[in-house]
């Protein structure tokens, strides 16, 4: 009976307790008893729990007895990054409701809003919650104020709740049952589902997680992937509760695991209909797009002898992430690696260190770039991630590079140093409002190859940690750009290749030819570091010789004697440097990378 079926999803900002409210939702329905509780229960992974965040969606079904119904509460957890911001506009859709968090001791943040608005293009019932009551520092008023002014939704009734103690949560889920709307067959006499996320399992295959939207679908049915255009036949039904439970069949407004001995999980996309195969829905559902990659970087192993096992490492994260690629790379600085693509900074930092802890691998990761769009002469458009592959300049007519709208949440005693670091990172100022009379919002078009580096890092200082930020694709536009090369005696080192804005490019020359004579050893002829774009050099630093004391054995005679001896050295280092190949270490490449990155 879909009466009784209310699918919804907490919002909320990084820790403003959406996991420890999951907590206490499955502890209050009596999904979890005593011995089975644990806090952050749906976070799986270490790095979950360490950092506070949700990477993985999971869906949860809790039966819950009210006025003497039972009631089937699907709570549908998403991820809270920006990074993953289709992932949770996918698992949003699945719902007809979405609980918003506030921490009533830090109000609204950027996050908080731009997951608010993505509920409510999807016409979702907001319930306002403002949680952390029991805290002294909190003001509750304030916090309803804010959701009121910022966001327009009313807070007169908004659930008071103390997620930690389990204050307020009873009269939350009654909230919930009565407020949330049921859900409704969209296309009555079709079978139709949403895929909101996939994982692999040796044993069965690609696993889905669906939300059905008409329709059922039963055991052994064959099922067709709408986007995808493939078939499969159903080998298992499951529903988290919270444990995993077979089941016979899912029906409208249920959300379950379907496996279907699917082998290849890029078959699988996130967003795609599933329907069934002999019957197949006219229409899938709406919303449906390609997950874009927004940063690259090459991942290599520091031990060049642990190649084989990064292959087999990425291969099986590859598995149970779908948005995340990488191919075969070889360079002649780091030797042999992989070349990957990432939604964003998080996405990168969580599969690197995934791969280091869950493999035990060390790895050496270059420079994080953007996608670039090149567009030659002949009238071709290239997409470039690595700045090795920019054809030469006379065969390119101009770049272009991804622009961000970037939203900052800040209070007003920051604005003035946050507006100087966006036009520092060429920004272009579309807003700035106040949204109370000590917050603003500061809006930015500001181009992505910008903030990938230390841009959050510097807006935490310049603003306390009180400042958060968001960020969304906007359109690729004309820039400036150039590739600079890093040249050892002539030699280019491909790992440390940029592609830079053309005013930037002296100073990032610079600094990196002097990171570099810092870091390679001295030879017995002079090392010449330098930094250019095409054939004119912007910057040179030198690695000065060792010099032997030929003249020593001399003792009085001619001064021509002596000059003979040091042409001798001067003839003999000129041979070395012509024939001599420098090994650069690891070490260097790690000071350097890590130097860039922290610019």
């Amino acid at each position: 009976m879909t009466k009784n079926i209310r699918n919804f999803s907490i919002i909320a900002h990084i820790d403003h307790g959406k996991s420890t409210l999951a907590d206490r939702l499955m502890e209050m329905t009596g999904a979890l008893s005593a011995r089975e509780k644990r806090d952050q229960f749906l976070d799986d992974m270490d790095l979950e729990k360490e950092r506070g965040i949700t990477i993985k969606a999971r869906a949860v079904t809790l039966p819950y007895k009210f006025e003497g119904e039972t009631y089937e509460l699907n709570l549908i957890d998403t991820p809270g990054h920006v990074d993953f911001a289709y992932e949770v506009s996918r698992a949003l859709s699945a719902c007809e409701g979405a609980l918003l968090v506030v921490d009533a001791t830090q109000g609204v943040e950027a996050q908080t809003l731009a997951n608010v608005y993505m509920a409510l293009d999807h016409n979702l019932e907001i319930l306002p919650v403002i949680n952390k009551i029991d805290l002294q520092s909190a003001d509750i008023d304030e916090a309803r104020h804010e959701i009121e002014d910022i966001i327009g939704i009313d807070t007169s009734d908004a659930a008071l709740v103390s997620a930690k103690t389990g204050l307020g949560v009873p009269e939350l889920l009654a909230s919930i049952i009565k407020k949330i709307p049921a859900p409704k067959e969209l296309m009555p006499g079709e079978t139709r589902g949403l895929i909101f996320d996939s994982w692999f399992d040796p044993y069965l295959g690609v696993r889905l997680l669906i939300r059905v939207f008409d329709g059922e679908f039963k055991m052994g049915d064959k099922i067709w992937l709408m986007y995808s255009e493939k078939e499969y036949e159903i080998l298992e039904i499951a529903r988290e509760m919270p444990f995993m439970t077979k089941v016979q069949s899912l029906g409208v407004g249920q959300v379950g695991i379907i496996a279907a001995g699917i082998k290849n999980i890029k078959e699988v996309r996130i967003g795609d209909s599933v329907t069934l195969a002999k019957k197949r829905a006219p229409e899938p559902l709406k919303g449906f797009k390609h997950m874009k990659q927004m940063v690259y970087c090459g991942i290599f192993p520091i031990e060049s002898s642990k190649y084989e096992e990064l292959k087999t490492a990425m291969e099986k994260l590859a598995l149970n992430d779908s948005s995340f690629s990488y191919d075969q790379e070889n360079s002649t600085a780091l030797g042999f690696g992989f070349r990957c693509g990432f939604l964003g900074m998080l996405h990168l930092d969580i599969v690197k260190e995934r791969l280091e802890r869950e493999f035990n691998l060390e790895l050496i990761t270059t420079a994080p770039s953007v996608s670039y769009k090149v567009l030659t002469v002949k009238g071709e458009e290239l997409y470039i991630q690595n700045p090795d592959k920019l054809p030469p300049v006379t065969h390119i007519d101009h770049i272009e590079e991804p622009f961000v709208k970037l939203s900052i949440h800040t209070p007003a005693e920051y604005i003035g140093p946050l507006v100087k670091l966006c036009q520092d990172k060429r920004g272009r100022q579309i807003n700035l409002h106040y949204l109370t009379k000590d917050r603003v919002m500061i809006e930015y078009a500001i181009p992505l190859a910008e903030i990938v580096y230390d841009f959050y890092d510097k807006l935490k200082s310049i603003s306390r940690g009180f400042a958060s930020m968001d960020y969304e694709f906007m359109d690729y536009e004309r820039s400036e750009l150039v590739k600079l090369d890093i040249l050892i005696n002539g030699d280019p080192v491909d790992a440390l290749s940029v592609i830079v804005f053309k005013d930037s490019a002296y100073n990032m020359g610079r600094s990196l030819t002097q990171k570099m004579r810092k870091v390679i050893p001295r030879q017995m002829y002079e090392v010449a570091i330098q930094a250019a774009i095409g054939s004119r050099v912007l910057a040179r630093e030198s690695v000065k010789a060792f010099r032997k004391d030929v003249t020593a054995k001399c003792y009085g005679g001619d001064v021509s004697r002596k000059r003979k001896l040091l042409e001798k050295q001067k003839e003999g280092k000129k041979r070395m440097k012509q024939v001599g190949m420098i090994e650069i270490p690891q070490e260097a490449f790690l000071a350097v990378l890590n130097a860039q990155e922290t610019e």
